[in-house]
């Protein structure tokens, strides 16, 4: 059986995040029944390559199906017609049967945006958030996690994986082309809800309640109670997804 790619963006806004879960609408629910229907109602497995929470959007995912129902080019069509406003296929393509979407990813970068001037074109795209905030202070502390760390105080609790250990090599924020600020991070994964708490950490920099020091502590401490509270979801992005084998 071949093995596709299928290169997707979402708005997570409608969705309880990626991951099927019972009794919740998720965008890889919304994908397999598209594609279970295209195949006469026989179900098909797709392996996404992460997952997103609740509203969380991302401009750029992957995920991979071995399936031989219509050709690349129809699949992609036939998904655009099926699949609501708030999912895009990009593009469906074969790969080796041995690329993994999840597991052969090697970076991973999201993107968080805030605004400071109301704007209802950016709702549920970007955090609304008014007071000043010190950005050279807020890179500061973002060089703090760069490395390979463990990231215990920015993870949620009571997850099945088996590391916190995770390889940041960017972290920064700045200033985009729509006078947004945002947050870039890369790494080569990524802890459940860890991005939101990072962000939030480091806006109590920028806001002159804790400094970088406190961040180094805040790492060092591998206890999600000393990191601050997780930013709302609706400002994250994953980003971009880089595999070393993929060409589309």
């Amino acid at each position: 059986m071949p093995r596709l790619f299928f290169h997707i963006a979402y708005n997570g806004t409608p969705y309880h995040g990626w991951q099927i879960q019972p009794n919740s609408s998720s965008v890889q629910g919304e994908i397999t029944d598209a594609l279970t229907r295209l195949n006469s109602m026989e179900p098909i497995e797709i392996v996404g390559c992460g997952r997103t929470d609740t509203g969380v959007h991302a401009a750029n995912y992957y995920f991979h199906a071995d399936i031989s129902i219509l050709s690349p080019e129809e699949l992609k069509f036939k998904l655009n017609k099926m699949l609501p406003e708030s999912i895009v296929v990009f593009n469906v393509f074969p790969v080796p049967n041995e690329l993994h979407a999840r597991f052969d990813a090697r970076w991973r970068t999201y993107r968080y945006f805030i605004h400071q001037e109301k704007d209802p074109f950016k709702e549920n795209q970007s955090w609304y958030f008014t007071p000043s905030l010190d950005m050279s202070a807020m890179n500061k502390a973002a060089e703090v996690l760069i490395g390979n760390k463990d990231y215990t105080s920015f993870a949620r609790l009571h997850t099945d994986v088996k590391t916190n250990i995770c390889e940041v090599k960017k972290a920064n924020w700045y200033v985009n082309e729509n006078k947004q600020m945002v947050f870039e991070i890369t790494a080569n994964r990524f802890l459940r809800n860890m991005v939101r708490a990072i962000v939030g950490t480091l806006i109590d920099v920028g806001l002159n309640k804790i400094s970088t020091q406190d961040v180094e502590a805040i790492l060092i401490a591998k206890d999600r109670q000393e990191a601050s509270v997780s930013a709302p979801a609706c400002g994250l992005f994953l980003w971009n997804i880089e595999y070393e084998a993929l060409s589309e």
